[in-house]
């Protein structure tokens, strides 16, 4: 069962402006990599379902969460099939996230009442996804899609909420096109995490990348 209600983990998701995303194999590496992000004050953060047994690796991780970071709302990406998202939905994640739309996936997320920001490359899948009840979209690829697609869908549908996911920077000429375009938060990955930070577990590197993000993030948002 999720921790935090809907409208809570939309806000937090809303209002801090970037939601990490990450995954690794060992969830001891993964448990570090929370906690660093949440001494940067990160509040919601997206663990990728990419590897084998990565449901195992996240039900321990979320169950560290609890008792550790207890404000951080733990989300489940790469999420593509009704089945994964009823799995990871027991083992406690508060919002879904996937790189296309599945209606079958809304319909599990609705019946739990559990954001699912599903990906969207088209103005008629934002369209789509919003008539089965997703509140936040995610546009993806962002590399791909760019600021311009955001702003052209806005300017038909400035009711949408939408989260970009690739081509995302902690930079403050990359954040600021993005925000300015008319995204409601980002999601960040590599970006975020360095390959030598995590090899040599640098973890105040980490904290310092998200620390800096998010001071960007209400920056530009002013």
């Amino acid at each position: 069962m999720s921790k935090f209600n809907k409208l809570t983990t939309l806000s937090v998701m809303i209002e801090t402006g970037m939601i990490p995303v990450f995954y690794h194999k060992d969830a001891e590496v993964a448990k570090q990599v929370v906690k660093a992000c949440y001494e940067g004050g990160v509040r919601a953060f997206e663990f990728a379902n990419r590897g084998e047994f990565a449901h195992e690796v996240f039900g321990e991780l979320n169950k560290w969460v609890h008792k550790e970071c207890p404000d951080m709302i733990m989300g489940v990406g790469s999420v593509v099939d009704a089945p994964t998202a009823a799995l990871y939905i027991q083992l406690g994640a508060n919002f879904l996230v996937g790189p296309l739309f599945n209606p079958d996936v809304a319909k599990v997320a609705n019946r739990r009442s559990i954001p699912y920001s599903p990906g969207c490359g088209t103005v008629s899948e934002v369209g789509y996804a919003q008539e089965v009840g997703c509140d936040l979209l995610k546009v993806f690829p962002g590399d791909v899609l760019g600021p311009a697609f955001v702003k052209g869908l806005k300017a038909p549908m400035p009711w949408s909420m939408l989260m970009v996911t690739g081509g995302v920077k902690p930079e403050e000429a990359n954040l600021k096109e993005w925000f300015e375009a008319g995204v409601s938060c980002v999601g960040m990955g590599s970006n975020l995490f360095p390959a030598a930070a995590i090899e040599k577990k640098d973890w105040g590197a980490v904290t310092q990348l998200c620390r800096e993000a998010l001071a960007i993030i209400a920056k530009v948002r002013k």
